[in-house]
């Protein structure tokens, strides 16, 4: 155990020296709200307002809270994922840079080493993504805010679990890399795509019927959806205290993928957390799996 912590405690240092790589994934998140507040606001606002009602009034402080809340949600779903694929970095290096004969002759056994591969990019990625809700949070509060300290709690617990999800997903495509190259084209592929697969950028309402079952096996479907709920929770109770009917509320909720089907049955939240977990789990008995035998073999 004191072993791992010390590797841990090394990559993380490597991952801070490396100032560039330090800075260009904490302001990820950064650009992320900026595209998002430039590109999406207007089209999310636009969708919103045509559930409402005719002739019914809603106050902007409402609307703006929905919309802002959708925003960081996506944001968010991807961060907590795609971060981690830019933090992964000291595995593949070690490759590159020939330091894994050094640990390939020492006494250290492969899956402490890769364990502490893993803890250290759980690690980085929380603090880059906790700074990101933080800074989500302000944006909601500059838009209106509704949020009550269990909805924080829960928010914190859900970036917690999205980060250890897509720690040990990085863990498992970043395995078999051995260059710089082949890492930063991973990266790059999956940035661009991760958000699509998540439901992230487009609710899945807007993919065929089709592509829509075969997304409903994907776990980032549920953690989309899962912040989507912990943070429109409010401003959905300060719609139905506004009078909005309540059909018209489960039309939005559906629309904004709080409602996900899986096999034709409505996932609740508690469902959505089990079902992370234990994808979890599963992959991560795939990481200890090939740290224990294929990283031997190769």
């Amino acid at each position: 155990m004191k072993t791992m912590f010390i590797l841990m405690h090394r990559h993380q240092k490597l991952f801070f020296k490396d100032k560039g790589m330090f800075f260009s994934s904490l302001i990820t998140p950064v650009i992320l709200i900026v595209l998002y507040m430039t590109f999406l606001d207007k089209i999310y606002h636009n969708n919103f307002i045509s559930y409402m009602p005719k002739n019914f009034s809603l106050s902007n402080a409402i609307i703006n809270a929905t919309v802002a809340s959708q925003l960081i949600a996506s944001l968010l779903a991807v961060s907590c994922v795609t971060v981690t694929f830019s933090v992964n970095m000291t595995m593949v290096q070690d490759y590159a840079l020939d330091i894994r004969r050094d640990f390939d002759i020492s006494p250290v056994k492969k899956n402490i080493l890769y364990l502490s591969y893993l803890f250290a990019t759980i690690m980085n990625s929380l603090l880059i993504n906790i700074v990101a809700l933080l800074l989500g949070l302000i944006y909601i509060a500059t838009r209106g805010w509704y949020l009550q300290f269990t909805d924080i709690l829960w928010l914190i617990g859900d970036v917690v679990l999205l980060v250890v999800f897509g720690a040990v997903l990085s863990g498992i495509v970043c395995f078999p890399l051995r260059t710089q190259g082949q890492r930063n084209a991973v990266g790059t592929i999956v940035s661009a795509g991760y958000g699509f697969l998540c439901g992230a950028y487009m609710p899945l309402h807007y993919f065929g019927t089709h592509l829509q079952k075969v997304m409903s096996f994907f776990p980032s479907t549920y953690a989309t959806s899962l912040l989507r709920n912990h943070f429109l929770k409010q401003p959905f109770i300060k719609m139905k205290e506004a009078g909005v009917p309540r059909q018209v509320i489960k039309q939005i909720a559906i629309s904004l993928d709080c409602k996900p089907k899986f096999l034709g049955h409505v996932v609740n939240v508690d469902m959505m957390i089990l079902m992370l977990l234990v994808a979890t789990i599963v992959l991560c008995m795939i990481y200890l799996f090939l740290s224990r035998h294929v990283s031997k073999r190769s």
